[in-house]
């Protein structure tokens, strides 16, 4: 088999979301990045392998943004239908042409060489080309979901649910055990013009009473059948291939029902089994370790931490472990709030030094893991590890180091690339605190909130017509060398980045109709006459910058059109 080694800053295994986003997030900030993924697309459970959504934070403008936002976007742009072949291509693209990023897809670590406390280099088996590779770094993060690392390294964690007393958590069983969260084989269906008949497989599950399937909601428009779950009570990492088999036999039963049995079945007639899951979507497996673990009772208090660097808002969603086969509905929402803050201190390794992990192998006890798996989530986890690694490198330090001596800096970073940080202000480029900030209309100090979405009845955002122009001045002739722009994505749509189901009447997915669409960027030169510098026509994006090198007495804004909405929406101008 040929070897080959690689030499990088900061190597990321594990391509789900959020390891997607720490390699992205880190190669846009300077670091040489190497993402390392065993399967053949990157995306995790968001991939078209699995097919969960992603969702994340409840409540109006909860919505998560920076890399996550901007990937959703694209699809939106470019997949109206929508399908999961173009949605994959959005999450390959942006890995495997981002600049300073390497990516081996269909390679599986399974080994790494240790100095001490530090990691020196993974290497993983990429059985496409027959190659192992190795790859050197200064910083690594683990994001595999079910902490593959961990035992590789010797890091500490832990797997299964924690005695109710060790946190005083009161969601926790009584007593310690390895059950977790089970795993599901999802699957789609479509909706035809014309009746679609549906033969099981001689060796699925046989389901034709409501009571075989316990009042589990069987509706192709209403549910993705997370509930077809099981492996909590066994080993969710070693068993995952018995528990496979034993998800199809469910899922391939459930359908059969859903055609040939159910009491509804004639609402079924013109839908048709469109894909069936065979890898399985999991939910929790290995947990690590960190200086924070966060637990229960720190999100039931809003996790108002001081190195807060991401955030959830999805309840305390806690399956149980007997999945499919629990006599009841398989989770219980208990209720937390919605923003909660995530700590740095619980995105990396306590004992292996150059670790850091992000998604749902971080630092958590069970009970509050429950609340951040969502890979919304995990997708903030991953940008806020990946901008923390890049500044690990540039100023060799620890992950512990950048907790104790930058966290300050990291958050002013978050926001900066457009990651909400709850109960932050974002700081205002210094040119643009002391300019005059005027328009014709419409409340333009918004624009210097340092805050880039609406908050309760605060909108923190600047709102006119089009081609009403927002107009930053100066006392003398200043050098201006950008423009960053914050439009309104409308945080509150309803849609996901991907569908359940296909109906024949499925209203196609868009650009968000608030978004601008066109503006351009005028100086005002010496006799007063005001000269563009930049032109966009076709806009779909919600954080802009818009580099420029020009010296002038003012600046200006002017939104030409949007994608739909009467009036335009700009959340942060600012220029420096």
């Amino acid at each position: 088999m040929k070897h080959e080694t690689h030499e990088v800053d900061f190597c990321v295994v594990g391509g789900g979301m959020a390891g997607l986003l720490a390699a992205i997030a880190a190669a846009r900030h300077g670091a040489r990045v190497a993402l390392i993924q065993d399967r053949p697309v990157p995306g995790g459970n968001a991939s078209s392998e699995i097919r969960m959504h992603i969702c994340g934070a409840h409540g109006d403008n909860r919505r998560e943004t920076g890399i996550l936002e901007e990937l959703q976007l694209e699809n939106h742009y470019r997949n109206p239908q929508p399908n999961y072949s173009i949605w994959d291509s959005v999450t390959y693209g942006a890995a495997r042409y981002q600049t300073g990023l390497s990516l081996f897809l269909n390679c599986t670590v399974y080994e790494c060489t240790m100095d001490g406390n530090r990691i020196v280099s993974v290497t993983g088996r990429q059985l496409t080309t027959e190659t192992r590779h190795t790859i050197r770094a200064a910083m690594f993060a683990d994001c595999t979901g079910d902490g593959s690392l961990a035992p590789l390294t010797g890091a500490e964690f832990r797997i299964g649910r924690e005695a109710r007393h060790e946190f005083n958590e009161s969601i926790a069983p009584e007593t310690a055990d390895r059950k977790t969260m089970g795993m599901s084989c999802l699957f789609q269906a479509r909706e035809y013009d014309t009746p679609q008949p549906f033969i099981a497989p001689d060796w699925a599950y046989r389901f034709t009473r409501p009571e075989d399937l316990r009042g589990r909601q069987c509706s192709v428009r209403k549910t993705n059948f997370w509930w077809m779950e099981v492996g909590g009570e066994q080993d969710s990492i070693h068993d995952t291939e018995t528990l496979r088999d034993e998800l199809l036999k469910i899922a391939f039963g459930v359908w059969d029902y859903i055609k040939n049995h159910s009491p509804a079945r004639d609402e079924a007639s013109n839908w048709a089994l469109d894909w069936q899951g065979f890898l399985p979507g999991k939910r929790e497996s290995r947990r690590y370790l960190g200086d924070h673990i966060l637990t229960q009772n720190d999100i039931a208090a809003e996790g108002r931490f001081a190195d807060l660097v991401a955030y959830g808002g999805w309840t305390m969603d806690d399956h149980f472990p007997a999945g499919f086969y629990h006599p009841e509905a398989g989770t219980i929402f208990h209720p937390a709030p919605s923003p909660f803050g995530i700590p740095f201190g619980s995105l990396y390794s306590r004992n292996i030094a150059n670790l850091f992990c992000a998604g749902r192998c971080h630092s958590a006890t069970h009970a509050a893991m429950s609340a951040t798996r969502v890979m919304a989530t995990t997708s903030l986890m991953g940008q806020a590890v990946g901008t923390a690694a890049a500044m690990a490198v540039r100023d060799s330090i620890t992950p512990r180091e950048v907790r104790e001596q930058r966290i300050a800096e990291l958050q002013q970073q978050l926001m900066d690339d457009d990651c909400w940080l709850p109960w932050h202000q974002r700081k205002i480029p210094q040119l643009s605190r002391q300019a005059v900030l005027t328009a014709a209309t419409g409340d333009v100090e918004s624009l210097r909130s340092g805050i880039d979405r609406p908050i309760g009845e605060t909108p923190n955002g600047w709102c006119g017509p089009s081609g009403t122009a927002v107009t930053y001045r100066f006392e003398a002739e200043t050098p201006v060398t950008q423009a960053r722009l914050v439009f309104d994505s409308h945080l509150n749509r309803p849609f996901l980045n991907m569908r359940s189901s296909y109906p024949r009447d499925g209203e196609p997915w868009a650009v968000p109709h608030t978004l601008t669409k066109a503006f351009r960027i005028e100086i005002q030169q010496h006799d007063g006459n005001w000269q563009p510098v930049f032109s966009a026509t076709n806009n779909y994006q919600r954080l802009v910058r818009v580099p420029l090198d020009v010296r002038t007495r003012a600046v200006r804004l002017v939104p030409e059109t949007t994608w739909g909405a009467e009036q335009v929406r700009v959340f942060a101008f600012d220029v420096c």
